[in-house]
């Protein structure tokens, strides 16, 4: 008996049930609300990322920048640069929080063919940037014959009142939904959203995503994200698990219209206990 137990003691490890099919792309955790992150019950995420953004020809109003009352609609050159600390934690295995704060530099070139009186040759702001909150919850959990489907609650705090091009200067409000099917060859979400924001209801955003592991420490992802019809991005993320508590995002926003932003990078670490 002595020899069958050490040979069931070496092999006898606790088995772990495997997941199925359609979870092997991002596995059992609620959807979060940054690109290709699902979170576990009793998970905590941090997530500090860098982001930047340039766009040739940004949409303004000179009464928007603080100068003149014209109302008019002109462009011209917008960059940005802003450093983002996210913080996710699974409350349950259907439901989950997540806050969102970010510092950010931001310059508006006014156009020349702005008239208003007293037009700068640009508009340059730094300081706090959106500070947001989400509750996220997993209506139905996928299974073999439906969908998994999920919604969430979205606040951002109006702190930058006195800004024009950073921050968030009325409270903003948002809720919407997702629906994500997984298959053996990657997994499909779409998602919408409606806002409310300075005593106006209007659509949010929408996406349709595509994410694919192509191996136990690569993801690939790629998503058409859009406002309305008249901005739209093709978004494109690789995402490396160096480690099981750590992983390297790196992603690109490219804009698709006239009025998405042009170009948009981002990297950023991500850690999970």
């Amino acid at each position: 008996m002595l020899p069958i137990a050490l040979v069931v003691a070496s092999l006898g490890q606790p088995l772990q049930a495997q997941e199925p099919d359609y979870l092997r792309d991002r596995g059992p955790g609620v959807r979060m609300s940054i690109l290709g992150t699902y979170i576990a019950k009793g998970e905590l995420v941090l997530y500090p990322f860098f982001e930047w953004y340039g766009d040739r020809d940004t949409e303004y109003k000179p009464r928007e920048l603080g100068y003149g009352t014209s109302g008019v609609d002109y462009r011209g050159r917008f960059r940005a640069s802003e450093g983002i600390f996210f913080i996710g934690y699974g409350i349950s295995e259907n439901i989950s929080l997540e806050f969102e704060a970010a510092v950010i530099t931001a310059e508006q070139r006014t156009s020349p063919a702005d008239t208003s009186t007293n037009r700068p040759a640009a508009v340059k702001e730094s300081g706090l940037g959106d500070v947001e909150g989400q509750i996220r919850w997993r209506v139905q959990r996928e299974s073999e014959t439906r969908p998994e489907i999920w919604t969430f609650f979205e606040t951002v705090f109006p702190l930058q009142k006195d800004k024009h091009i950073i921050g968030t200067q009325e409270w903003e409000f948002a809720a919407g939904f997702g629906i994500t099917r997984g298959y053996s060859w990657g997994t499909l979400t779409f998602r919408a959203s409606a806002e409310y924001s300075a005593k106006v209801f209007d659509t949010g955003e929408y996406a349709f995503e595509y994410m694919r592991r192509v191996s136990p420490s690569l993801r690939l992802i790629a998503a058409l994200e859009g406002v309305q019809l008249d901005e739209v991005s093709f978004l494109g993320e690789v995402q490396w698990l160096f480690n099981r508590h750590a992983r390297l995002k790196v992603n690109s926003g490219i804009g698709l219209t006239q009025n998405a932003t042009d170009f948009a990078p981002e990297i950023g670490l991500m850690f999970n206990f």
